[in-house]
């Protein structure tokens, strides 16, 4: 005897409906991973720049919040992160500017506890 099963019919191409809620999902996705490597700054640390008139570009925020990233996925806390124009303590655990200062400022300095050090 021979049987017949019903096998629902599914389309090859999605719905609108599905692709959309697909592409809200992958947005959400972006948009989360996006938000944990976003580097946040501190009231005092957004004081010190001010004050000691330090800019750094939206490149070099960018590149120093991947470090800190990876530096967070290696273990490190918190680092002294060096670059052409300032030194800026960050913690990785919160991905946090602490404080900042000039390059030359920081030469005079002793830094304690940190665990990791970029140079940018």
């Amino acid at each position: 005897m021979n049987r017949i099963q019903f096998f629902p019919h599914t389309p090859l191409i999605p719905t609108k409906k599905q692709a959309v809620v697909a592409t809200e999902r992958q947005s959400f996705r972006d948009e989360l991973t996006k938000a944990e490597q976003t580097l946040k700054i501190s009231k005092h640390a957004q004081q010190r720049l001010q004050e000691r008139n330090i800019h750094i570009n939206d490149e070099q925020w960018e590149m120093i919040g991947q470090k800190i990233v990876e530096a967070k996925q290696k273990g490190v806390r918190d680092s002294l992160v060096i670059t052409d124009e300032a030194a800026l303590i960050v913690s990785a655990v919160n991905q946090t500017v602490i404080t900042a200062m000039h390059r030359e400022e920081a030469q005079t300095q002793l830094f304690t506890n940190i665990n990791g050090a970029i140079i940018i």
